[in-house]
């Protein structure tokens, strides 16, 4: 049975039911002796249309099957719903790292579908299946549950007050905070480094204004980024160059001239995404809004990244960063933890914006991405900028929750640095887009084999190994993910590769795709 609830009520009512968070946080990220429900909502609520850019993307709610290892954890019980069933053998792939008998783990998991596979958020589908629902809400405990989300939106806010279980994540009301606009404004706030740029525009025309007007404060530029309000990973951005417009560069023309002469420039933008084009682009401006930045100059150039947690006391903690690995600014995956020369600052500018998400209200999750460069008079020291904030799970929260499910280690901000229970400092690379032409047609049974027939699995007893995601997508795309786990930055690589070559030698195809070798420019 829903429950109709007054709209001018709806934010007050799911400010109090989050409240309980508060007695049911003890635990929650660590060994945890009490009862406990956890739903587990995996749905990407964001705009399907900027979604459906990345290939398989109705495969990563499989991402947070990490959480499935909470089940070593006695009397912790999970409900799992997804879009699509998953693959039997992916779920013992993931029970068998709770390290107890895989009965007592599957007994207390209770795995849901809403069998729709539409272009439509899991959360909507759920909310859209009166009976789906019903036995959601039979199967949670009052007062012993909460869902874990990939990130807020008005669904799951709507689907925390019908279950009327809290919702640890953001308050949709706070939504802006995490777009391109509201993350410039959250980094003006916190007093950390941040291209030059506009707010945000609804139209082409105001857009052309604010580049001009961006310009006259650049006249040095050579190109500017152009993206949209609620890109993704990546998508919805764009690079706009300035060369072709000499004739009306600041000092030769009026702003009025060179707002026109951009207006027209616009059609000739470098999108990021092969998916994208100006049509579409221009077309979501109205919708969405965009922004436009000055772009980081630099002859190297990097792709770090800070997360951080905010508790429901409103304690903020950092808890990784990590070196992006990116193809052509799209998001591929990542490394832990970032280079030593930057990590330290990484993890004091996050704590500065984490903060300022704590005093307006914001809860769970959070990552800023950044651009390093190094400083020209100083190549060792890097200038760090910040670019984006991101207020949810994202792709470096499954890779750095693995280690520490897998681990039960904890993380050191004096050094930076994850290290095991025995003291072995971790490292790790992750990557979301493992994929060549030939993987095409493996099940995630055939991986299975390989894994076993290669020793690719994770060794529990040296904590070093590679553990695997995003496996249903391997039979259709040839696409996996594989987050490997290494005491050196060294061995990390060293087992990624060894994946690779696996793979390889089992398909013994042509290969086709970005699967290659990675080698990372690691300091410990």
């Amino acid at each position: 049975m829903q429950i109709d609830i007054p709209p001018a009520e709806v934010g007050e009512r799911f400010r109090a039911l989050q409240t309980h968070l508060q007695a049911l946080w003890h635990g929650i990220e660590l060994i945890d002796p009490y009862d406990r429900d956890i739903l587990i909502i995996p749905s990407l609520s964001i705009d399907q249309r900027e979604l459906q850019k990345i290939e398989a993307s109705h495969y990563y709610e499989e991402r947070l099957l990490f959480a499935l290892l909470r089940l070593r954890n006695p009397r912790t019980r999970l409900i799992y719903v997804t879009s699509q069933p998953i693959h039997p053998s992916i779920i013992d792939y993931y029970l068998q790292f709770t390290g107890i008998p895989y009965s007592h783990a599957r007994d207390r998991l209770l795995l849901l579908c809403a069998y729709d596979l539409s272009h439509k958020p899991l959360t909507q589908k759920i909310l859209e299946r009166p009976r789906l629902l019903q036995r959601i809400r039979q199967a949670l405990r009052p007062g012993l549950s909460y869902i874990a989300c990939y990130n807020s939106s008005d669904l799951e806010r709507d689907l925390s007050l019908q279950l009327d279980v809290p919702l640890f994540g953001l308050d949709p009301d706070l939504l802006f905070l995490g777009t391109k606009g509201g993350s410039r404004q959250l980094f003006a706030e916190a007093g950390i480094p941040h291209p030059d740029g506009s707010k945000i525009c609804k139209s082409i025309s105001e857009l052309a204004a604010a580049t001009a007007e961006l310009w006259e404060r650049q006249p040095q530029a050579r190109k500017f980024v152009v993206k949209l309000n609620e890109g993704i990973s990546g998508e919805g951005n764009a690079l706009l160059e300035l060369e072709a417009m000499k004739a009306v560069a600041p000092g030769t023309a009026s702003l009025a001239e060179r707002a026109k002469a951009i207006e027209q420039q616009f059609q000739y933008l470098h999108f990021q995404s092969k998916h994208e084009n100006w049509d579409n682009f221009s077309g979501r401006i109205s919708e969405l809004g965009a922004i436009v930045e000055a772009f980081v100059e630099g002859e190297e150039k990097r792709s770090p990244s800070v997360q951080g947690i905010i508790l429901p006391s409103g304690q903020v903690e950092i808890i990784s960063t990590h070196d992006q690995v990116l193809d052509d600014q799209i998001y591929l995956g990542c490394c832990f933890p970032a280079d030593t020369a930057y990590r330290l600052q990484l993890q004091e500018l996050g704590q500065k914006v984490g903060e300022k998400l704590a005093q307006k209200g914001v809860l769970e999750r959070f990552g800023i991405d950044f651009l390093a460069v190094p400083q020209s008079d100083s190549p060792s020291a890097w200038d760090l900028h910040a670019i984006e904030a991101n207020i949810r799970k994202g792709g470096t929260t499954h890779p750095f929750m693995t280690l520490r499910f897998l681990t039960n280690g904890y993380y050191d901000r004096d050094h930076g640095l994850y290290y095991s229970q025995q003291g072995d400092p971790k490292y790790y690379l992750a990557l979301d887009n493992l994929r060549k032409e030939q993987y095409r047609g493996l099940l995630p049974s055939d991986l299975m084999d390989i894994i076993a027939t290669h020793q690719l699995q994770f060794d529990t007893s040296t904590q070093t190994g590679s553990v695997f995601h995003l496996m249903g997508s391997l039979s259709e795309y040839g696409k996996l993910g594989v987050t490997s786990i290494g005491n050196s930055p060294e061995q990390a690589e060293e087992l990624y590769n060894k994946v690779v070559e696996a793979l390889d030698q089992e398909t013994r195809k042509s290969s086709i795709g970005t699967a290659t070798p990675i080698s990372m420019s690691w300091q410990p």
